[in-house]
């Protein structure tokens, strides 16, 4: 699944595309996706203009001038195609997962403008688009997630509330999208690396100047992966002809039986299971 950085590399993408375009034709193939797309959402996109494409977490916002907005989840294997008019290209994806290429099945959704069209394509169908009809709905949908980790409310206060009384281990509560929103298993490994914290480690046992440097190493982490470009699972560029750079400077994300990159730690990084999720660690410099 794609998280924050990959998601705000497809906003970055899309924005570039699509913001002051107008939706010609919606075209549903399938509304079983795991929100059910309504019977309207076809009346409720067309003729609009794009004014912006924002994200809030792991969700795309495509903001119209209309005043409503249309939320766009990729789920687990939900990936957004560019595919323009009269122009034969063999990079289509605006992200980095799954196939380069539009693939000839599952595609759900095709949003046509001048010139191109926006195709939807999800396998597994965990993604979804819902449409919002104000700013003040809008902030209803998310009231149940977390800050996201750039938010100033994402601080050491909100973070020591958070964790009164409770007796999870640290990785368990960073996925927490509940607690704070956007981070998925690949990133929380490389955060508490970064940290020195143990994933098995209780909150409970936190120190404060430990909180502290995973707020603080929340962000730089997240900063970097965006910077350069997310993390590309497959080798694959996106549209622009773009590679995710991130995964050439995991530090412990899938290096089982590696030696650590910490400088002067000889040990080598291991793999368990948290939350039912692989975590990869270094026991010796992580406490």
């Amino acid at each position: 699944m794609p998280e924050l950085p990959e998601v705000e590399i497809v906003r970055q993408s899309l924005d570039k595309k699509i913001r002051q375009k107008k939706v010609k034709k919606v075209i549903i193939r399938n509304r079983n996706l795991r929100i059910k797309i309504p019977i309207n959402f076809k009346k409720k996109l067309e003729n609009k203009k794009v004014s912006k494409v924002s994200r809030f977490s792991k969700y795309l916002i495509i903001n119209f001038y209309e005043g409503d907005f249309c939320i766009i989840h990729l789920g687990m294997s939900g990936t957004i195609h560019l595919i323009r008019d009269n122009f034969k290209s063999s990079l289509t994806n605006l992200s980095f997962y799954n196939s380069p290429l539009l693939p000839k099945k599952h595609n759900h959704i095709e949003i046509i403008f001048d010139e191109f069209r926006i195709v939807y394509n999800d396998p597994r169908r965990f993604g979804f688009f819902q449409m919002i009809k104000n700013n003040l709905d809008l902030k209803k949908r998310f009231l149940h997630l977390g800050p996201e980790p750039f938010d100033k409310k994402f601080n050491l206060s909100f973070f020591k509330k958070f964790i009164t009384k409770k007796n999870r281990k640290i990785k368990d509560l960073i996925i927490d999208q509940k607690f704070v929103s956007g981070i998925g298993n690949i990133y929380a490994n490389e955060i508490l690396f970064l940290s020195k914290i143990n994933p098995n480690k209780k909150i409970r046992l936190l120190k404060e100047d430990q909180c502290s440097r995973i707020i603080s190493d929340s962000k730089r982490v997240l900063q970097k992966a965006i910077k350069d470009g997310g993390s590309s699972i497959r080798d694959f560029k996106n549209t622009d002809g773009n590679k995710g750079g991130f995964q050439d400077k995991f530090k412990v994300y899938g290096r089982e039986g590696l030696n650590c990159k910490r400088k002067g730690c000889e040990s080598i990084i291991i793999k368990r299971m948290i939350s039912n999720r692989s975590t990869f660690f270094c026991n010796t410099c992580q406490k």
